[in-house]
């Protein structure tokens, strides 16, 4: 059996990314599953690019602020206490917009984990 109690405050920020990530499934060697909180001041996406997975689901959950994700249908505005689902297949931007006057934390889970990733050009 194996268990994890991790304090984010105790988890290094992974660099070289546009906004504050802490990696969950680093800190707890998790295989299966993605798990990260992120932070992003006004003017920061979440991810580095506009993109889409093959297979892996992703949930978002606002812990504060607003978050934006922009798709090729529209642009949601997702609050506090509110969820954001993408399945695959399905492009998507998260970010947090320069006009807002707020961060916005989001603790977001992906899974399958893996590597299927692919950047989305809107404009293709």
């Amino acid at each position: 059996m194996g268990y994890h109690h991790i304090s984010i405050a105790d988890v290094s920020p992974t660099p070289d990314r546009p906004s504050t990530q802490r990696s969950i499934d680093a800190a707890a060697s998790l295989e299966q599953l993605g798990a990260n909180v992120y932070e992003a001041d006004p003017g920061e996406p979440l991810p580095l690019a506009y993109h889409v997975h093959d297979e892996q689901e992703e949930v978002f959950y606002v812990l504060s602020g607003t978050l934006h994700v922009e798709t090729p249908e529209r642009t949601y505005e997702v609050e506090a206490d509110e969820v954001f689902v993408v399945e695959p297949g399905s492009p998507q931007r998260a970010y947090n917009p320069e006009s807002a006057t707020e961060p916005v934390r989001v603790f977001a889970v992906g899974a399958p984990a893996g590597d299927d990733v692919h950047a989305y050009d809107p404009d293709a």
